[in-house]
């Protein structure tokens, strides 16, 4: 079956930032130490310390509740699923999630103490469920991760906020997972000023949108795991690749070294524990290709293992 990601309006993407006023606090746009026209969109700081809750929020509130009593699904690499299952706890109903076989031991727990119930399989089965939407033997109501445009809308939220607290942004840097994060906020910050430059941002071991937007088409990548487990896939979704390529202007490839540079950085100078998701677009910030102009750098997420995160703070690439 052929998948078509539903359209997002702008319109969609207030919607949802009324009805989180009160639910969710915007997060902080500060600026990076000693870069004045670097600004770090903290959505780290989030509960569940991720943006990832703003698209679970979303979609949930469609959801009718005599469908939700039957529980909801997901496949994850770890933060869509602590988020779902973050809600899911609250709401007293069932959360099943498949995750990856790499998938961190901090994200395992997480979502295990929050009552979520975990399938892990290995990379490639669990990649087919995220392109085909059929996990086999889940059940409760499938919220997928990327390619829900509710969940899109969600995240879009975090466009409106940028704009409105920089309104002459020039640059807005994303990282790349599946696309629905940087859909989002460039259909919101372009309907403030289609001018804006919405870039993603992607580690050298998993870069399929950088050879997508060089051939013009989505090809299969030689996909590497490594400690930047919140972004790098195999491949574009063709369902969401005519998004990503009417909205994005290009991707930025930065070094796995570059990563954990930048994560040291973040905690030595904003004292911002950031995941390696996050902490890659402020390395992109910092190769200077976006031009002139205010740029902002989601820190997408501070979900990073303890012991990785030392690594980095030690100078050195996490195994």
């Amino acid at each position: 079956m052929d998948y078509v990601v539903g359209p997002v309006q702008l319109s969609d993407i207030q919607e949802a930032s009324e009805y989180m006023k009160g639910k969710l606090q915007p997060s902080p746009l500060v600026q990076l130490w000693e870069h004045k026209d670097i600004f770090l969109k903290l959505e780290n700081l989030q509960p569940c310390g991720s943006f990832k809750l703003r698209g679970a929020l979303n979609a949930i509130r469609k959801i009718p509740i005599e469908t939700l009593e039957l529980g909801i699904c997901t496949a994850s690499t770890g933060n869509f699923a602590k988020c779902l299952a973050w809600i899911a706890n609250t709401m007293d109903i069932r959360c099943n999630v498949l995750v990856p076989s790499h998938i961190p031991m901090n994200q395992l727990s997480a979502i295990e103490e929050l009552d979520g119930n975990i399938t892990k399989v290995e990379l490639d089965e669990w990649w087919e469920a995220i392109e085909t939407h059929i996990y086999e033997g889940m059940q409760g109501k499938l919220i997928h991760a990327v390619c829900e445009p509710d969940v899109i809308a969600g995240v879009g939220t975090i466009g409106l906020e940028i704009v409105d607290c920089i309104p002459d942004i020039s640059n807005i840097i994303v990282p790349y997972g599946g696309g629905g994060l940087i859909c989002g906020i460039a259909i919101a910050a372009k309907s403030h000023n289609p001018n804006i430059k919405v870039y993603a941002c992607e580690v050298e071991t998993a870069c399929p949108l950088k050879a997508a937007l060089q051939g013009e088409e989505p090809v299969t990548f030689s996909y590497q795991t490594s400690f930047v487990d919140g972004i790098g896939v195999k491949s574009i979704l063709p369902e969401i690749w005519p998004l990503v390529k009417s909205l994005v202007t290009d991707s930025i490839v930065v070094s796995l070294q570059e990563v954990a540079d930048t994560v040291k950085l973040l905690s030595e100078g904003n004292h911002v524990r950031a995941e390696g998701a996050g902490a890659a677009t402020v390395a992109a910030a910092m190769k200077g290709v976006v031009g002139v102009g205010k740029t902002a750098c989601i820190i997408s997420g501070g979900n990073i293992d303890t012991d990785k995160y030392i690594q980095c703070l030690q100078g050195t690439v996490p195994i």
